[in-house]
């Protein structure tokens, strides 16, 4: 078989294939490419498996307009490299799309990674053999691997959601996922354009799309609360007094609560009197943080009447901004506490609804029936249309997991074990697939953090793991039922000291049809979680079966630092 070239790098023939490698990595994105620099230090033989036609992972496939993160950019990137944080210059407080994308490319180059990525290469498949103690993968372009280590880098947020709306073949006009948006540029110059969905997606992209189309018609479900992001450039000045204090920083952020650097807060909001409440939301409104609502009081998110009052406090933000009373009252959400959905960072969202050529419908009370060949018809009538911008979310956390066709001990299908909602130890591994390990996957910390931060975290655990295996000549690790049993457990007895639980998001699986009702994710803080990672990689891997067979082999002598 020829092997097929990978731009920047070597074809997989070089990996001798048959392909046997030590190492295979699913996904090319922040977590991916980490882990394979990582393993390269073990000195193991490795390759990167990516769907897209180039690396970068979400900011590869999320490039629709407005796109950018929502944890500052000088928080939001690697800390593992020191050298890398003096050399790389953020040009802005929240980066675009673009901008994270050449910072990708720029990790990619500076650590040769690129060669050990296969590109437009998706694994269909993945069976473990039990005999041989090895995974054999199988992909989109026939080619197989074995590995005795698999690694899912497959993006928490990675597989959009079908919004299942009748007749979107029919229509004749361009329809645009905001997760699979198109590499060459869309102009809305001169047309009628329609955002269903006003999740973090729909509130980046929907102020851009309003300067440049002639008409924009948003159809909401649900409102978001959305925050002022306070975008600006970042000066000389401030990038240089950040890059001394770099060190500190990112040991704080590894040791913080969420991947971000704050004060914790010491009050409950109702141990507060109403101006002082109102006083630390306005400064907090101001400062223009994803969680700065949050960092203000202790129980906002456990306690309803406390979380109601900051609720009520971004409300008021929005009657003072939009100026139609009917659209302000729609735009603000009165179903859900803040924050148990994720909140969104915006620029100009609220304020995209003064202009004349912006129009909101919503969905509670004129669902959407079918898409038409003319645009989009709801039960209050039809909407002529140009474009429609899917803004409809993702199957989270689990969906990019179960898009492949694992199959474990016993020809056990992960689908199958997952019957029920995920099940894991620590977030990482399964029981009955050995040697099968999860970044950022369900019951991890994940989405409720920096999740740059948290990705190191796990890959850095995972790499040790591996470590401890081959310095001790073992062959696999396996979870057991009961740890794994007594952390889907603890997983949601601290999400119940939470609101989330009891609210329909994707948080909790509730945006997918049929999906089972289970909270996602580990809910005690990044640092917490830390410490039980490393309690139990310190304790032998507690939880975990590690065993041995002819088919393991020592460590290399010589690590591999690149």
């Amino acid at each position: 078989m020829s092997a097929r070239p990978v731009s920047g790098g070597r074809p997989l023939a070089d990996h001798r294939a048959g392909d046997r490698v030590d190492a295979v990595v699913v996904g090319a994105g922040l977590s991916g490419l980490y882990q394979l620099h990582r393993l390269r230090q073990l000195g193991l033989t490795a390759v990167v498996f990516e769907a897209g036609d180039d690396i970068g992972g979400t900011w590869y496939w999320n490039r629709y307009p407005g796109a950018r993160c929502d944890i500052e950019s000088t928080s939001y990137s690697y800390s593992f490299s020191p050298e890398l944080d003096q050399e790389w210059e953020w040009s802005e407080r929240y980066a675009s799309q673009p901008e994270i994308l050449r910072y990708i490319h720029h990790v990619a180059d500076r650590f040769d990674l690129r060669e050990d990525v296969v590109l437009r290469t998706r694994v269909t498949r993945a069976v473990y053999d039990g005999d041989d103690h090895r995974w054999r993968l199988s992909t989109d372009t026939g080619r197989l691997v074995t590995a005795r280590f698999v690694i899912l880098t497959t993006g928490c947020m990675s597989a959009p959601k079908d919004p299942g709306i009748a007749g979107a073949d029919s229509f004749a006009g361009a329809v645009h996922h905001t997760a699979r948006w198109p590499r060459e540029d869309v102009s809305f110059a001169g047309k009628r354009v329609a955002v269903i969905g006003t999740g973090c997606s729909g509130v980046q992209a929907i102020p851009v799309i309003a300067d440049e189309a002639a008409a924009l018609t948003v159809f909401q479900r649900t409102p978001a609360y959305v925050l002022p992001a306070r975008n600006r450039p970042l000066g000389t000045e401030e990038r240089a007094a950040l890059k001394a204090r770099y060190p500190e920083f990112r040991q704080a952020q590894r040791r913080s609560r969420g991947g971000t650097v704050f004060a914790p807060p010491t009050r409950s909001a109702l141990e507060a009197d109403e101006a002082e409440r109102t006083a630390a939301y306005e400064a907090a409104w101001e400062e223009g943080f994803l969680n700065g609502l949050l960092r203000t009081y202790t129980d906002i998110l456990t306690d309803e009447k406390a979380n109601e009052t900051v609720a009520e406090f971004v409300r008021s933000k929005i009657r003072s901004i939009v100026t139609d009373p009917a659209t302000a009252e729609l735009l603000s959400p009165r179903t859900f506490p803040f924050a148990t959905k994720r909140p969104c960072l915006g620029t100009g969202y609220y304020e995209t609804y003064n202009l004349p050529h912006v129009t909101l419908v919503d969905l509670r009370a004129t669902p959407i029936e079918r898409i038409t060949p003319r645009g989009i018809r709801t039960s209050d009538g039809e909407h002529e249309l140009d474009v429609i911008v899917l803004a409809t979310g993702f199957d989270a956390l689990t969906g990019s997991q179960l898009a492949i066709d694992i199959v474990g001990k016993g020809g056990v299908t992960l689908r199958e074990r997952w019957a029920d909602g995920p099940r894991n130890h620590l977030g990482l591994v399964s029981a009955g697939f050995p040697n099968l390990f999860t970044v950022l996957g369900p019951l991890s910390p994940s989405v409720l953090t920096n999740i740059t931060v948290s990705l190191e975290q796990q890959v850095e655990w995972i790499t040790g793991c591996i470590e401890h295996l081959l310095r001790n000549g073992l062959t696999e690790i396996d979870a057991t039922p009961s740890a794994e049993a007594d952390w889907g457990a603890r997983v949601a007895e601290l999400a119940d000291r939470t609101l989330y639980p009891a609210v329909d998001s994707w948080y909790t699986g509730a945006n997918v049809p049929g999906k089972p009702r289970v909270f996602l994710a580990y809910a005690g803080g990044l640092d917490r979680y830390r410490e039980e990672c490393d309690a139990v990689a310190r304790d032998g891997y507690t939880g975990f079966v590690l065993s041995s067979s002819d088919g393991g082999r020592p460590l290399p002598e010589r690590h591999v630092d690149r």
